[in-house]
Protein backbone atom coordinates (compact mmCIF):
# COMPACT_ATOMS: atom_id res chain seq x y z
CA UNK A 1 0.00 0.00 0.00
CA UNK A 2 1.40 3.65 -0.54
CA UNK A 3 1.99 6.29 1.63
CA UNK A 4 -1.11 7.79 -0.08
CA UNK A 5 -3.69 4.99 0.49
CA UNK A 6 -2.61 4.92 3.46
CA UNK A 7 -3.52 8.35 4.24
CA UNK A 8 -7.23 7.84 2.13
CA UNK A 9 -7.81 4.53 4.06
CA UNK A 10 -7.12 6.54 7.84
CA UNK A 11 -9.46 9.84 6.34
CA UNK A 12 -12.45 7.52 5.78
CA UNK A 13 -12.46 5.93 9.18
CA UNK A 14 -12.49 9.83 10.04
CA UNK A 15 -15.64 10.50 7.64
CA UNK A 16 -12.71 12.77 5.91
CA UNK A 17 -11.78 13.46 1.87
CA UNK A 18 -8.65 13.53 0.62
CA UNK A 19 -10.03 17.27 -0.86
CA UNK A 20 -11.45 18.13 2.20
CA UNK A 21 -8.31 17.55 4.25
CA UNK A 22 -5.93 19.37 1.41
CA UNK A 23 -8.67 21.93 1.73
CA UNK A 24 -8.81 22.35 5.41
CA UNK A 25 -4.77 22.22 5.67
CA UNK A 26 -3.99 24.54 2.54
CA UNK A 27 -2.34 22.29 0.91
CA UNK A 28 -2.19 22.39 -3.08
CA UNK A 29 -4.95 20.27 -5.06
CA UNK A 30 -3.52 16.84 -5.59
CA UNK A 31 -1.18 17.43 -3.37
CA UNK A 32 -1.74 14.16 -1.01
CA UNK A 33 -2.34 12.37 -3.92
CA UNK A 34 1.04 12.99 -5.28
CA UNK A 35 2.45 10.40 -2.15
CA UNK A 36 1.04 7.70 -4.76
CA UNK A 37 4.45 7.95 -5.89
CA UNK A 38 6.90 10.01 -4.46
CA UNK A 39 7.88 10.72 -0.15
CA UNK A 40 5.75 13.75 0.70
CA UNK A 41 7.85 16.76 2.88
CA UNK A 42 7.49 15.75 6.44
CA UNK A 43 6.19 18.93 7.33
CA UNK A 44 2.74 18.19 5.17
CA UNK A 45 2.57 14.80 6.43
CA UNK A 46 3.53 15.73 9.77
CA UNK A 47 0.31 18.15 9.16
CA UNK A 48 -1.53 15.44 7.40
CA UNK A 49 -1.04 12.79 10.81
CA UNK A 50 -1.97 15.80 13.01
CA UNK A 51 -5.44 16.42 11.49
CA UNK A 52 -6.52 12.73 11.35
CA UNK A 53 -5.15 12.09 15.07
CA UNK A 54 -2.60 9.38 14.07
CA UNK A 55 1.55 9.74 14.25
CA UNK A 56 3.36 9.79 11.05
CA UNK A 57 4.84 6.20 12.28
CA UNK A 58 1.49 4.68 11.69
CA UNK A 59 0.96 6.03 8.06
CA UNK A 60 4.13 4.55 7.44
CA UNK A 61 3.47 1.31 9.13
CA UNK A 62 -0.09 0.94 8.16
CA UNK A 63 1.18 1.41 4.39
CA UNK A 64 4.01 -0.79 4.63
CA UNK A 65 1.86 -3.70 6.21
CA UNK A 66 -0.18 -3.81 3.02
CA UNK A 67 2.49 -4.63 1.12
Amino acid sequence: MSLYTAVKKVAGQNHKSIYQIEHDLQLSNGMISKWNKSMPRADALQDVADYLGVTTQYLFNLARKEQ
